[in-house]
């Protein structure tokens, strides 16, 4: 009974494994050094970073000034520095104790000898957390997106202080990739400066000092060109912004069959868009994304429920990836692409071939090796060995694992190390044989003495695998997968596989001697 348990389990196992092994191509992927695929080095630029940061700032301490009715002349960001205007002495004093209780970042740097003027810049410290945070931020983001847009096992790590690195395998659409990639999606809502968008206002540059001229731009979908350009002029304070987004969803338009972005707010997004379009109707809202002004529709009524959409003449992948980048975040700092490469596949091919031919090699080797070495005892570890080879691939087809050339490496070295485990069987086996045991109590005792031996030599090495899985990055955790996969799988097929051959071939019989 008990070992037609075993066979039953054994048989449970390598159905479920031939099940998720086949088809071999479909159900492995290959990693970028087998398959091709992009490789990009990308440069963060976290001095935009930095300023986007001291425009907040500005805009918070100003609305701070008005609500504390401090007077102040002008406030506004100087290259890089905030410059407040002050009335007088006592409005400067108001202006320290708030900028000393809620704004300890910001340091004066500027004095002049009338004390009209104040200048503000970040403290040193905060410069330097802003531009590690916006790389740190600009590799999560990257990842969101890429992880939305289907890549198998991407390579996405920070290089050097400012750079991240990018390897996705089996991209072919390269053009798409680096848009998604690069595109910073920061995502604002403005109101359209009514007073001064008028033709001859934009022509001449003559706007109010706290408005600005931003474009919607069409642009040719086969050249890439910019076929026009319509200004707006917008106020320069953004009413709503995109850090208030939770949903982006592509849907098509019933009146025009055309493809659109369906956004949504949280909570707090939603009352405050309410607000807005409660305060403004009958004026447009422009809706900018990376200062291109995608639509600016008229506010008919109050809005609430918190949804709006974003549409633009799309093509279907077009509004998906807008879609994409919206869920995923926008970038905290533009980045700029410093490396871009192609890699092919046919150093792939070779790879494969070559492994396969390698792997073939040593195999057959350390068959050949336990055959001459423990006759009869060694074709069982071989049949065991075989086996392994089964289910780490049938584990690494339900994992939807991908195979790199170190992956390779890792599933020939992993089936060496598998007969490792037989091999201290065997000699366990003989120890008992010279001792005077019978051979079934030899056989029974080799397994025994040697479990304790095999999973402790396993389980330090899983160990290991599993640290270079957590801290590594691309062939090398393509190696610890393999690795730790084929760790696990050895010592089912070494030990309960072998052993119930071993049962079924010896049980019952009075066993004299054994091949070993």
């Amino acid at each position: 009974m008990q070992l037609k348990l075993r066979w039953i389990t054994i048989a449970v196992v390598f159905i479920v494994a031939l099940f998720f092994m086949f088809p071999l191509d479909k159900r492995i992927k290959l990693g970028l050094d087998l398959k091709g695929g992009m490789h990009l080095v990308l440069g963060v630029e976290t001095e935009k970073a930095v300023q986007a940061k001291i425009d907040t700032l500005t805009t918070q301490l100003r609305k701070e000034l008005r609500s504390n009715k401090i007077n102040f002349a002008y406030l506004k960001n100087d290259a890089g520095k905030i410059v407040i205007g002050i009335t007088d002495g006592a409005e400067r004093k108001k202006i320290m104790d708030l900028l000393s209780k809620n704004y300890p970042i910001l340091k004066e740097v500027g004095l002049v000898a009338d004390e009209k003027i104040m200048e503000l810049s970040l403290d040193g410290n905060e410069v330097k957390r802003i531009k590690d945070y916006a790389v740190e931020q600009a590799v999560q983001v990257i990842r969101n997106r890429i992880d939305q847009f289907g890549v198998n096992e991407p390579v996405i790590q920070r290089q050097g202080e400012n750079n991240i690195l990018v390897q996705l395998a089996g991209v072919r659409d390269t053009e798409r990739a680096i848009n998604l990639i690069g595109k910073t999606a920061q995502l604002k809502f403005y109101l359209v400066d009514e007073t001064a968008n008028t033709e001859e206002n934009i022509k001449t540059g003559n706007i109010p000092a706290d408005s600005m001229i931003l474009y919607s731009k069409v642009i040719d979908k086969v050249t890439g060109e910019i076929k026009s350009k319509v200004p707006y002029v917008l106020k320069k304070e953004a009413v709503l912004t995109g850090d208030y987004l939770v949903e982006a969803e592509v849907r098509i338009s019933s009146q025009f069959n055309e493809p659109y972005v369906s956004i949504k707010f949280d909570p707090a997004g939603s009352k405050l868009f309410e607000e807005i379009t409660a305060e403004n109707v009958n004026k447009r809202l422009a809706i900018v994304l990376d200062d291109n002004v995608y639509s600016a529709p008229v506010i008919r009524e109050k809005i609430s429920g918190g949804e709006a959409q974003i549409s633009g003449s799309f093509t279907l992948d077009e509004a998906k990836d807008l879609a994409i980048v919206l869920r995923a975040g926008s970038l905290p700092a533009p980045v700029k692409i410093l490396e871009n490469r192609i890699i092919g596949p046919s150093l792939g091919k070779d790879s494969i071939q070559k492994g396969f031919i390698a792997g073939i090699m040593g195999v057959l080797a350390v068959i050949i090796f336990m055959i001459v070495y423990y006759k009869f005892s060694g074709l069982i570890a071989s049949v065991a060995l075989l086996s392994n080879a089964i289910l780490i691939l049938g584990a690494m087809g339900m994992f939807k694992a991908t195979l790199t050339l170190p992956g390779i490496a890792g599933l020939i070295l992993t089936m060496g190390m598998a007969i490792d485990a037989n091999v201290l069987i065997f000699e366990r086996i003989r120890e008992e044989l010279r001792l005077g045991r019978t051979a079934l109590n030899a056989l029974e005792a080799g397994y025994e003495k040697a479990m304790t031996t095999i999973i402790d030599a396993n389980v330090t090495t899983l160990i290991a695998g599993v640290v270079l899985f957590q801290f590594g990055t691309g062939p090398v955790k393509g190696f610890a997968v393999v690795l730790s996969i084929g760790l696990l799988s050895s010592i089912f097929t070494a030990v309960t596989l072998s052993k119930t051959i071993f049962m079924t071939l010896y049980a019952n019989k009075d066993v004299k001697q054994l091949s070993v």
